[in-house]
C-alpha cells in the first residue's frame, strides 16, 4: 500500500502544481500550448520509441492480455449507449458522454503511472498495449460522435479517421518501436542517448500540462453526466478488464500494465474531438477535469489490490 501511495501522490502533486501555476499565471495558455506540442510531438514519442524499440517484443507482447484490454472498451461503449438512453441524455451530449466513458488519457497519465509504479519493463508493456488501445479508442470516439453528435461534413469519412491515426505521434511511435523490436533493428548509441535526453522531459511536463488544463467551474453544471461517465470510465471499465484478466488466467504481475491503462481518466483529446465533430465541449472539459481528479483515488484503489504481488 505504501508503494502505491508513494507512486500516486507525487504524480498528482505535480498535476496540482500545474493547476496552481496556471492559477498564479506562471503557466498561462500561451506557454502550455507550445509546451504541450513539444511533449506530444517530440518528448513522449521519443520516450515510447526508445523503450519499445530497445525491448524484446516477445517478452512484452501477450495476446490474452491484449484481448482482455480491448474487449472492455467495446463493452463499456455499448453499456454507455444503454445508459444514455436510460438517463435520457440529449443527442448533443450523447457522443461526448460515450467517449468520456471509455477514451482514456494513456499518454500523459496512464504511462506516467505505469513508469513510476512498474518501472521500465512495465512501461514498455504498457506502451505496446497503448498503441493498440489508442487505435480502438479513436475509432469508437469518431463513431460515437458521428452517430450521436451534430456531425461535420467529413466527420464520418474514412479519411477523417485515418487522419486521427496518422496524425497521432504517440500511436506512430509505438508502432515504429514495435517494428524495430520485432525485427531487432539496431539503433545507434548516439541516437539512443539523444532520445533518452529528450524523453526525460516527457512525463513531468505532461503532468504539469494536465494540471494547467483542469477546469473546475464546469463540473458543477454538468455533474450528473460527469458522474455517470466517471463511474463507467474509472470503475466499470477497469473492473471489467480485471474480470477478463482473471478469467484468462493472467497473473497480476502480467496484467498490471493493462489495468493501469484501463483505469486512466478521460483523455484531454475528447475536448478537441467534441469540438471538431459537433459534440459538447463543456461536458468534455468537465469530464476530463473531474475524472482526472477522481482518478487519484481510483488508481490507489486498483493498484492497492495487487501491490503485494507486483
Amino acid at each position: 500500500m505504501l508503494h502505491v501511495i508513494n507512486t500516486i501522490v507525487p504524480i498528482f502533486a505535480i498535476i496540482f502544481l500545474g493547476w496552481a501555476l496556471r492559477s498564479k499565471k506562471y503557466l498561462p495558455s500561451s506557454l502550455t500550448e507550445p509546451l504541450n506540442r513539444i511533449v506530444f510531438y517530440l518528448a513522449l514519442p521519443a520516450m515510447i520509441f526508445e523503450k519499445v524499440a530497445g525491448a524484446r517484443f516477445q517478452a512484452h507482447f501477450n495476446v490474452p492480455l491484449l484481448i482482455g484490454t480491448l474487449i472492455p472498451l467495446i463493452a463499456v461503449f455499448l453499456l454507455g449507449i444503454g445508459a444514455a438512453h436510460v438517463l435520457g441524455i440529449s443527442r448533443h451530449h450523447t457522443g461526448t458522454f460515450l467517449q468520456s466513458s471509455f477514451h482514456g488519457n494513456l499518454g500523459y497519465v496512464a504511462l506516467a503511472v505505469a513508469f513510476y509504479f512498474l518501472g521500465t519493463e512495465g512501461f514498455t508493456t504498457a506502451s505496446i498495449l497503448a498503441g493498440f488501445l489508442m487505435l480502438l479508442q479513436n475509432f469508437l470516439s469518431v463513431f460515437a460522435l458521428e452517430k450521436f453528435g451534430s456531425g461535420t461534413e467529413d466527420g464520418g469519412s474514412p479519411w477523417f479517421f485515418l487522419k486521427k491515426i496518422l496524425g497521432n505521434p504517440v500511436i506512430l511511435s509505438a508502432v515504429l518501436g514495435i517494428l524495430f523490436s520485432v525485427f531487432e533493428i539496431p539503433i545507434p548509441q548516439i541516437l539512443v542517448r539523444s532520445l533518452k535526453i529528450l524523453s526525460d522531459m516527457a512525463l513531468p511536463s505532461a503532468l504539469l500540462i494536465i494540471g494547467a488544463r483542469l477546469s473546475l467551474d464546469l463540473i458543477k453544471s454538468q455533474y450528473r453526466l460527469v458522474i455517470g461517465a466517471g463511474f463507467l470510465k474509472l470503475l466499470v471499465l477497469p473492473g471489467f478488464g480485471l474480470l477478463l484478466y482473471q478469467w484468462f488466467g493472467i497473473p497480476p504481475t502480467q496484467f498490471m500494465p493493462g489495468l493501469i491503462l484501463l483505469a486512466a481518466p478521460t483523455a484531454t483529446v475528447t475536448y478537441i474531438m467534441a469540438g471538431e465533430m459537433g459534440g459538447s465541449t463543456s461536458l468534455a472539459s468537465a469530464a476530463v477535469s473531474a475524472n482526472t481528479l477522481l482518478s487519484s483515488l481510483t488508481f490507489i484503489f486498483w493498484l492497492s489490490l495487487f501491490t503485494q504481488v507486483r
